[in-house]
């Protein structure tokens, strides 16, 4: 190999890929290929879980201001709704993350930081008392 992982990491990869498709498996950088791989669904875990956090976040903003309702906040909750609904299509993978409560637990914290940062409010529930399908149906809002 000409180019380390360490080195330049997308030269890297355009060269693992080039020696895959010229079938020189024997060359190839495996144990980085493999770490590679495994932090793409990583990636997409964390696409996930920031996008529901903003969801989250704007949900707690109406239930607890809903003196500042406006249409910026429904189209956020929209757009985010929407983002997570593709990912799940494309990934359904993903939809698993959405009934393990130590991912929302977390995502859950993220959410209430991020609303408490822009209200000032200390308010919000310890936990989540939304199921998931009531945070993705584009109906729900709460009161």
């Amino acid at each position: 190999m000409a180019i380390t992982y360490d080195t330049d990491i997308i030269a890297w990869a355009n060269e693992q890929a080039a020696l895959i498709r010229a079938r020189r498996f024997d060359l190839l950088d495996l144990e980085h290929i493999a770490e590679e791989i495994e932090d793409v669904g990583k990636s997409e875990k964390r696409e996930l879980a920031s996008r529901m956090a903003i969801l989250l976040s704007h949900l707690l903003k109406w239930q607890f201001q809903s003196g500042r309702r406006g249409a910026s906040w429904q189209r956020t909750i929209k757009e985010q709704r929407k983002a997570i609904t593709l990912e799940i299509k494309s990934t359904p993978s993903l939809k698993v993350s959405l009934n393990d409560k130590d991912w929302l637990d977390k995502v859950w914290a993220d959410a209430v930081a991020k609303a408490g940062d822009e209200t000032g409010l200390d308010v919000f529930p310890e936990s989540c008392e939304w199921t998931a399908e009531q945070i993705l149906n584009p109906d729900f809002l709460p009161d």
